[in-house]
Formats: C-alpha cells, structure tokens, sequence
C-alpha cells in the first residue's frame, strides 16, 4: 500500500480515502457500458473491454505519472482495433497491443514523453474529430437495427454497408435507443451526479425486455453470454513473422496511446494545477498494454472524459483509480450475466454520445475560421482520419505542419546587417541605421535570428554572400539569439568563412552561448575561427576589429558607421554594452 501513496500527500487520511472511494465508485460505474461499447465497436467480445478496465486501469493509476489518471479502452482507438481485428484477427490484436506496450515503455525509457506532447493542435483536434465521425457513423446501424452489416476497415465501405441493408430497419431498435438516448441527456439535468449512460442502459433495457422481447438483438445474441469468471493468464504465440507483420499497427498503437495519455494528464494538470511526469506515464501506459493482453483485454490509453470525472468527483491521489478497477472487477463477477441482456441498440447512444462530446467541435471551428495554414493542416488530418487511417492522417499533418514551419522560418529575416546607433546613448547595434551613406566598407556585422537548421541554412549563406562587402576585412557574426546549429547549417557556415577568409578576411563571433560553442567545439569551426576570435560581448569584438583594419583607407571615408573610424591616432574600441 505504501507504494499505492508514493508521491500523494504524506499526512494522507480516511477522510482522503472516502474522497477517493466515492471518486472510484463514479468512475467505476461510467468505465463499465463504455468498457462493452469500446469492445463490441473495436470488433471484439464486450467482455474483453470489460478486462481492459480492470487490468489496464490498476497499473496505470499505479506506475503512471499523473496520480489522478484513469486508464482502459478509449474512442480513440476504435477504428485501429476494428482495422487490425479485422485485417488480422483478435489473436494477433492481442499481440500487437503487447508489442505496443513495449514501444510505449522504450519510449519512456528514452524520455519521448516530452517530444509526443509537441504534436501540433491542429493534427489532434483533426484526427480527434475524425474519429468521433468514424465511432458516430459505426453505431448507426446498431441503433437502426440493422441485420448481415460486415464490418469494413473504410469508412465508404461501411457507409456502402448501411445503404445497401437499410431495408432491414428495425423500428423496435430505434425505440429502444432514443430510450436511452433521452435518459443519457435527461438524467444529469435532473440527478446532475447520477452516471446518464448507466441509467439509461438500465431503464431501455428493461423496455425493451417488457416491450420487445426477442425483437432487438443484445448483447448476448450477438456475442453470446457474458461469464463471471476471470480470464486465463495466456501468453502469445510470438513469431518473427508474426512480429514482423504486426510491427507497423502496433507503432500506430503506441503513437496514439502516447498521444491520448499525454493530452489526458494535461488536462489533469490543469484542472488540479499539478504536474505529471511525460516519460513516467508512458512507462504506466506500456507496462499496462503488456500485461493487459496476457489476460485477453485489447489496447488501452489514458481516458480523458474519465480522468476529468474523477477529478470532478474529489480524487486525492492514485488510489480512486484503483478502486475503479476493483469495482469493475466486483461488478464483472456479480452481475455479468445480466449485461447480456442489453441490447445493441441501447449501446449504440451510448457511443454516439462520446464522439459527440469528443468531437472537438468549437476547436475545430475555430482553426478551421482562421483561413491559413493550420486551417489546411486541420482539415487534412481529418480527412485522411476519416477516408484513410489514423496513422495516415497524422504522417500528412505532422508533414505539412513541418513544411508550413519550414516556409514561416524561411520568411523569416534570419540575417540582419546592424551597425551601433550613434544616437543611442548605450551605442547599441540596430538593423535601422545600416543605408547606402552609413555602412563600414571594412567591417561587416550581422545579427543571426534563431536557430541554424536544415530548413534555414541555404538561406543564411545566401543572405551573407549577397550582402558582404566584397573589400570588408572583418566579418562579425552576433549569434546570442542563435538556440542551436545543426550539421547542415555548420557545413553552409563554414563554406562561408572559407570564401571570406580566401580573400584574407578575418571572422569574429559574438554572444554565443556556452551550447553553441559546444557544438563548434565539435567540429572544424571553432579551429577554424580561432580561440581568440570568440568574445561575450559585440563591444569588444568591435573593439578588436578597429584594431586589425587599415585607418588608411577611412581617410576621406564619409560613411563613419564607427565613430572611431575617424579618430585615426590610437583608436577607441566602441563601448557597447550587448
């Protein structure tokens, strides 16, 4: 129990731990029709949902990183499950959840944790919104009634599916679900803290075996009966073909789970203005898609609506969590047999109404009324979500947003030419005061904004070699803005230190912080420019350029772009202070 309150508070009470069984119980209750709906949507037993719940949300409120995280099937994963259940069989979904759990593990090991969250709003809120489409279109023909519907990996495939049987509408069916729809809307209005899903599964349940009985499929007619007993330890037949051929679905597997958990501690984060641990949770999250599949449940990921309840509900620590899987195990050994009488139909609201409330639609909206670049990225990934897969989708968004990125930092003034402002009474450098009547032909001085990268190389040499003097002696480059410089950009910095200094020119550095001349310390460049030709401050580089250029030459020089220039006898070093 003491690692259960590792990291919570150390003066933890009773009074916390009734906070946390009430959470747990209310979480409990919503996981259990979201648990079989997951399931049965993801093409697989209700009841393998239900084990997900159980196991997978034990250890990831245990070892994840965000103590108020609750974990088990979520919306997100529907169309993969269903894709791979379908493409390779529940056998080899067991597999690739496994598979995915050790991704997800490696990744927190390598502290990927912080780069997932990294992933561009507009790509989430796309896929996100995709899939609420895809989890809201699927359960149409549940609610409808349908009969002999084959489940297809396409979304136009399944929407072929319901045009082509629409004539076997059940009327009964729809009954039954705006049943439940009206109790899954009505009842937080009137019992605001009463689970809707669950009463409105208990009271069309019960109209539909009074009213209809034997006219709308359950639960049990479809899938057979629900048993009490708890799953058999089993482990996989683990093949390199196998493996081989499942690899690519896991990796979709984890990259949606990482993202999922992630978004979800977030949202912990700000609703209790504490801090989870990225690389922790992705640990939680792996270990829990390892072990879960040994017992039979399918994938599982950070829930957000779920997290959010428990959160609403007064969870103090990891503890709620781990009540809510108890609870569910309790549930599962005491009242399996009644779920099988539930009817499709019932379950269907029940998912319409998370795509709905996951839809992201204000977001959506918002970027999509922006009219720009995000707007494109947003509408891609959905569309791709919806007509492609998850995984497509998200390789296009993260795509075009890199090359969107791309195109901003390449409009973006990289080099500037500055030269001090004699009107400043600190003399500061400025990119304003540099005109055809005020420039040093002999010392020429640029600023580099931001970072040095494949994406902004090309463009820093050309913008140096277009502007250099082709008779300057002295070249200062003030890189305090400059976070970082990869290999591409060193080789196009040092083409140009190679053409300046072939015509005897001599290169300065300025302001580089101590990871910057790290990396030139790496390389050929820091050799290449000379230890005593890096200085902290612009000032005395300038001071030390005045010193190695010809005074000759500033006779007659009308431009004095330095002061000192003029002052041929024993020149002043500029006194500047950045």
């Amino acid at each position: 129990m003491k690692f259960l309150f590792k990291g919570n508070r150390l003066n933890y009470s009773m009074q916390h731990f009734q906070k946390d069984l009430l959470s747990g119980l209310i979480v409990g209750v919503i996981a259990i029709p979201l648990a079989m709906a997951f399931a049965i949507a993801s093409g697989v037993k209700p009841e393998y949902g239900i084990y997900t719940t159980i196991i997978a949300g034990i250890i990831i409120s245990i070892f994840g990183g965000s103590k108020f995280q609750i974990g088990g099937p979520t919306g997100a994963f529907v169309p993969i499950l269903l894709g791979i259940v379908i493409a390779y069989g529940y056998e080899d979904l067991l597999l690739a959840g496994l598979l995915a759990g050790i991704m997800l593990v490696v990744m927190g090991l390598f502290k990927i944790g912080t780069l997932i969250k990294f992933i561009p709003r507009p790509v989430t809120i796309g896929f996100t919104s995709g899939i609420a489409v895809i989890i809201f279109t699927g359960q149409i023909s549940n609610l409808l009634g349908l009969t002999n519907i084959e489940k297809h990996e396409r979304f136009i495939d399944n929407m072929s599916e319901i045009g082509i049987h629409i004539n076997t509408f059940n009327i009964y069916s729809l009954i039954v679900g705006i049943i439940c729809l009206f109790f899954i809307i009505g009842t937080p209005k009137v019992l605001p803290k009463v689970p809707g899903p669950i009463i409105g599964l208990i009271v069309s349940t019960i109209a539909a075996s009074l009213f209809f009985h034997g006219e709308v499929a359950t639960i049990g007619s479809a899938y057979g009966g629900i048993t009490s007993s708890l799953p058999v330890l089993q482990f996989p037949d683990i093949t390199w073909e196998r493996v081989e051929r499942l690899i690519a679905p896991a990796f979709a597997i984890a990259i949606l789970g990482g993202i999922e958990s992630l978004l979800s501690a977030v949202v912990a984060d700000s609703m209790t203005g504490t801090k989870h641990n990225s690389n922790k949770e992705l640990i939680g999250q792996g270990l829990a898609n390892i072990i879960t599949p040994l017992f039979g449940g399918i994938p599982a990921t950070g829930a957000i609506a779920r997290t959010a309840t428990n959160i609403q509900s007064g969870a103090t620590s990891r503890t709620s969590g781990v009540i809510h899987g108890l609870f569910v195990l309790l549930t599962l050994v005491l009242f399996a047999p009644f779920a099988s009488q539930i009817p499709l139909a019932s379950m269907a609201p029940v998912l319409m109404m998370v795509a709905f409330n996951m839809s992201e639609r204000k977001p959506f909206y918002k970027i999509l009324k922006i009219k720009n670049g995000e707007s494109l990225v947003l509408l891609l990934t959905f569309v791709f979500t919806v007509f492609t897969s998850i995984t497509t989708a998200v390789v296009v968004g993260l795509a075009l947003s890199i090359i969107l990125f791309l195109q901003r930092m390449v409009n973006t003034e990289i080099v500037t030419k500055v030269l001090p402002d004699h009107s400043s009474p600190r003399q500061t450098v400025h990119q304003g005061v540099v005109h055809t009547g005020h420039d040093c032909p002999q010392i020429d001085m640029f600023t580099i904004n931001g970072p040095l990268f494949f994406g902004t190389a090309e463009l820093f040499e050309t913008r140096i070699m277009e502007t250099i003097h082709s008779d300057a002696t002295v070249l200062i480059l003030r890189m305090g803005d400059v976070p970082f410089i990869d290999t591409t950009a060193e080789e196009n910095l040092l083409s140009v230190m190679k053409h300046f200094q072939s015509k005897n020119g001599i290169i300065l550095v300025s302001e580089a912080s101590p990871s910057l001349l790290n990396s030139f310390q790496k390389t050929d460049i820091y050799d290449f420019i000379g230890e005593h030709h890096f200085f902290s401050r612009t000032g005395e580089a300038i001071d030390f350029a005045l010193n190695l250029i010809n005074h000759d030459s500033c006779i007659g020089c009308t431009h004095f772009a330095f002061k000192e220039c003029s002052k041929l006898s024993n020149p002043k070093g500029a006194h500047l202070h950045d």
